[in-house]
């Protein structure tokens, strides 16, 4: 994986597992507050910090945004603030600025004032729990789009014992099996012929509907 350089505002919460997580990935991250404690706690995780408001435009164009692989902007609860950076980010010539939005309508101001993806850190985590929770074979979900998903799922009941093609969900349901997992290790490469047991799950791809249909969520 190629090292990326990422320029993080905003070290709340939500920010510092941001960062957390690019440092486990072996991403450079420069980490950006206000708030010096904060800063200092990320310190761990980051390969830079500055204490400062991304508002302040001298201050913003001294960080250099254009060297930055990407931008994040998670400024929780001051979403002024947050729009503004946004947009000095993009004016700054920013390769890519992600920003959070945590509802509908900041979201559009935030794309029409240049950011480029939004992230809804309550709202998924919000969707991801109601459908997990929705069923008890369900393992794991991520949203593709607006209307397909991938599903983690335990192999039914009425599947176990029975071969790919014998239970033929793509044509009946439209819904297609991408990987198998057991043990925690993913098997893509299964043929039409492998046969479901219970220490499988099935990485399974479709739109929501499809997919409600098929596993009774």
């Amino acid at each position: 994986m190629k090292t990326k350089s990422i320029l993080l505002i905003g070290l709340g919460r939500f920010g510092r597992h941001i960062a957390m997580k690019l440092s486990e990935l072996g991403h450079e991250v420069m980490a950006v507050d206000r708030d010096e404690d904060k800063v200092n706690a990320v310190m761990p995780f980051a390969t830079d910090g500055q204490i400062g408001d991304s508002t302040n435009e001298a201050f913003l164009r001294s960080l250099g945004v254009d060297n930055y692989d990407a931008c994040i902007v998670t400024v929780s609860g001051d979403f002024q603030s947050s729009l503004e950076t946004t947009y000095l980010l993009k004016e700054m010539g920013a390769k890519k600025v992600i920003s959070r939005a945590e509802r509908d309508g900041q979201a559009k101001f935030l794309l029409r004032n240049g950011a480029d993806e939004i992230v809804y850190p309550e709202k998924q985590l919000a969707n991801w729990l109601a459908i997990r929770s929705s069923a008890d074979h369900i393992i794991d979900y991520i949203e593709l789009g607006s209307s397909f998903s991938i599903f983690e799922v335990a192999v039914p009941k009425a599947w176990l014992g029975k071969s790919i093609v014998e239970i033929d969900i793509r044509r009946k349901f439209n819904v297609n099996i991408i990987a198998i997992k057991e043990n925690g290790r993913i098997n893509a490469a299964f043929t039409p012929d492998t046969v479901l047991s219970d220490k499988n799950t099935l990485l399974v791809l479709g739109e929501y509907k499809a997919l409600q249909k098929c596993f009774g969520i």
